[in-house]
């Protein structure tokens, strides 16, 4: 009878997920090839580009392909035939995994985890606990499903119960717009239907560690009322324009998965949940012969596609712009940042709130006026460099403190990704600022970018710090400009006009 050791489990945890961190699957490598291949739309075309090139890149220098290293979230089917030689229960073997994972000095992955959720949100120092799904089934071996979800894709889940004669492909196509680009298109929707409110959204997150087959369907054609519904939903959803980055363009999605459970007579549950474009998932089983081994994709895999900046992108120095400079930029203008800027996210614009609110200064060191603020948590760096993968996060988190930062402090503007909303896009109108955009899905990229970085204040909010970072040729993209004028409503209402009445190949 097998004897799962336990240095073996926790060991194997630990390799995989050092393992995707850095290596995209080959399945989703070649999507997002056909995907290049195919766009016509040059800023969609590009961030694509910057997400691939990323991609090898992290692959050779074994770093992190997204700064958000995700939660960890685990299926466990466990052979009831299966023996233990530990002493942890298998929530903790899992956890210390994780530990020691999150913690590798040769490749530190962030720590996004915080406990009491609504009050203090104190970051747990190494990203445990994971989120966990153990089953008992026959057999004398586990199996382990296991993935590293961003926040930015989770936070775009979606839920809800439809009447059973409901069609699922209209509430798709209604949710998807509103999910904007916070969730760095091009990537997966994970779609799950019946049992119940639990289970159809488990369903969901369990469908996203299948491979990307949508092509391989294409060729041979439906055989089941699912996989129907998988085309349909495919097709009618990239015809939405939505495009990589939401910049519009004739990817938003690489593949649509759907998986099903007998659910009660009055109910259709449904569950929606999407993957990024930092697609980290791996299976693997136990049979209590040894830890588990990865066998890393080849340098084949990688398409030969190759990136740098437009000769025709606008440079400018961040150290002497001026309000004027900022009003000829244009919306989809491609500019290259060099010189100085701040970085803070959600708990540090908190802060600053409160500091402002009770009519204290800002820390000694911390000058926004006529300066840039870059959204991101960074990776902590290794060996020489000076910061580690530094991509954007989603912009509209800070929406709600726009105004403050652009009145009250002399922000002149702020880089991140995805839309923003009313509220901000009104606010950078009326302060004449601009709103930038990085590629989600590009950070060890972007991170080649920055030449320094110190932390200025808030260094007890680890990745969430104010920082200041110089820059040379950072790339990045007019999103809102001084008029107000979004991209992110250009791009994809410009692209969805042209689906259809051009020739694309598939």
């Amino acid at each position: 009878m097998p004897q799962i050791r336990q240095d073996d489990f926790i060991q194997s945890i630990a390799d995989a997920l050092q393992f995707i961190s850095y290596y995209h699957p080959v399945d989703f490598l070649r999507a997002m090839q056909r995907a290049w291949e195919r766009e016509l739309n040059p800023a969609a075309k590009d961030a694509i580009a910057q997400i691939l090139v990323n991609s090898r890149m992290c692959a050779q220098g074994r770093r992190p392909i997204c700064q958000d290293t995700g939660m960890v979230v685990v299926f466990l089917k466990i052979g009831m035939d299966v023996q233990w030689d530990a002493r942890l229960g298998v929530t903790e073997m899992v956890n210390e995994g994780v530990r020691q994972a999150y913690q590798n000095p040769d490749n530190i992955l962030r720590f996004s985890m915080v406990s009491d959720p609504l009050g203090a949100r104190s970051n747990t120092k190494d990203n445990t606990p994971a989120i966990i799904h153990m089953e008992l089934v026959t057999g004398n071996r586990i199996e382990i499903k296991l993935a590293a979800k961003g926040g930015g894709s989770e936070n775009k889940s979606r839920f809800t119960v439809l009447n059973p004669s409901g069609s699922l492909t209209d509430w798709v196509l209604e949710q998807v717009p509103l999910m904007g680009a916070g969730w760095c298109p091009p990537g997966m929707l994970g779609i799950g239907v019946g049992g119940s409110a639990e289970k159809a959204l488990l369903l969901a997150k369990e469908s996203l560690m299948g491979p990307i087959d949508i092509q391989e369907l294409q060729r041979r054609g439906p055989q089941n009322r699912t996989e129907e519904l998988r085309l349909e939903i495919y097709e009618k959803v990239n015809a939405l324009g939505i495009g990589a980055q939401g910049l519009g363009g004739l990817t938003t999605v690489l593949d649509v998965k759907i998986n099903d459970f007998p659910t009660h007579a009055t109910s259709l549950p449904v569950g929606m949940i999407p993957n990024c474009a930092a697609t980290r998932h791996i299976e693997f089983s136990l049979d209590g012969s040894a830890p588990a081994v990865f066998s890393p994709p080849s340098e084949a895999d990688w398409p030969d596609v190759t990136w740098q900046a437009s000769a025709d992108a606008r440079r400018v120095d961040l150290d002497s712009l001026s309000k004027a400079e900022i009003a000829n930029w244009q919306p989809g203008e491609l500019i290259l940042l060099s010189g100085r800027l701040l970085t803070g996210r959600d708990a540090a614009h908190r802060r600053i709130a409160d500091l402002l609110a009770s009519g204290q200064s800002l820390p000694e060191g911390v000058d926004f006026n006529g300066r840039f603020i870059y959204y991101v948590g960074p990776v902590d760096p290794v060996r020489d460099e000076v910061v580690g993968p530094a991509g954007p996060t989603t912009a509209s988190r800070m929406d709600k403190y726009t105004e403050m930062m652009l009145e009250q402090v002399g922000l002149f503007g702020m880089i991140g990704k995805s839309e923003r909303g009313p509220i901000a896009i009104e606010s950078i109108k009326r302060h004449r600022a601009a709103y930038l955009i990085a590629v989600g899905g590009a950070a060890y990229l972007v991170s080649k970018a920055i030449r320094n970085a110190r932390i200025l204040a808030f260094d007890d909010l680890g990745m969430e710090a104010i920082r200041e970072f110089e820059v040379v040729d950072l790339p990045v993209t007019v999103a809102v400009d001084s008029r107000g004028q979004s991209v992110h409503q250009a791009g994809p209402a410009e692209w969805r006009g042209k689906i259809g009445k051009i020739p694309i190949n598939s």
